[in-house]
C-alpha cells in the first residue's frame, strides 16, 4: 500500500502562499533531501492551484541531477472541479476525492507525494489519509497569506518522527498521526 506524505514550505507564522521566501533557505543540503523524496514517490498527488502553478513552470526546467525529468515524467493525480483539459502527465479527481484517493493508496509501493496543496492536504487530513507531514519551516515571518491550518482544519493530534535541519537554519519536521 501506498504512503501519502504531504511535503509543505511554511514560514516561522504558517504561511504557505507563494514561497518564494524560500529561496535563501534552499541549499545543497535541502535540495538532497528533496530529491530524496521526490524519488521515493512514484506519483504527485496535487490540488488545482499547485498543479497549474508546476504545470506552467516544470515542462521547460532542466537540471544536472535528474530532477526536473523526475518531475515531469512522472504520473501526477489533481483534485479539482473546474479543470477538464489533463496537461503534463495529469489524470483529474473529481467527485469524491477522498474516495479517489483511498484507491491510488490501495495501488503501487511508492509513495503519493503533496506539495503545497493546502487545501487538498486539509481535506485529505480530515478523512484520515495522510501517512506523513513534512513540514518545511524557513526562518522568516511573512505577515500576511494563505496559511496551511485554519480555523476549519480538522483538529488533529500528531506524533513526531523525524526533523532534519539544514546549515540555512530551515528545518523539516516529519509527523505522523497520532497511534499509527
Amino acid at each position: 500500500m501506498r504512503k501519502i506524505v504531504a511535503s509543505v514550505y511554511l514560514t516561522l507564522d504558517g504561511v504557505m502562499e507563494n514561497p518564494a521566501w524560500s529561496a535563501p533557505f534552499f541549499n545543497d543540503e535541502a535540495a538532497a533531501f528533496a530529491r530524496g523524496q521526490l524519488f521515493a514517490a512514484d506519483a504527485l498527488l496535487l490540488g488545482r492551484v499547485t498543479y497549474q502553478g508546476f504545470a506552467a513552470a516544470w515542462p521547460s526546467m532542466t537540471d544536472q541531477d535528474g530532477f526536473a525529468d523526475r518531475m515531469n515524467a512522472m504520473p501526477k493525480y489533481v483534485a479539482t472541479t473546474t479543470l477538464d483539459t489533463p496537461e503534463w502527465n495529469a489524470t483529474f479527481l473529481t467527485g469524491d476525492v477522498p474516495a479517489a484517493v483511498a484507491e491510488l493508496k490501495r495501488q503501487g509501493d511508492g509513495d503519493l507525494l503533496i506539495y503545497g496543496s493546502g487545501g487538498l492536504v486539509n481535506t485529505l487530513m480530515e478523512h484520515e489519509l495522510i501517512d506523513e507531514l513534512r513540514l518545511w519551516t524557513h526562518p522568516v515571518i511573512e505577515g500576511t497569506g494563505k496559511r496551511l491550518f485554519t480555523e476549519a482544519s480538522p483538529k488533529r493530534t500528531l506524533q513526531p518522527i523525524g526533523t532534519t535541519t539544514f546549515s540555512t537554519g530551515a528545518e523539516v519536521q516529519a509527523f505522523a498521526p497520532a497511534g499509527r
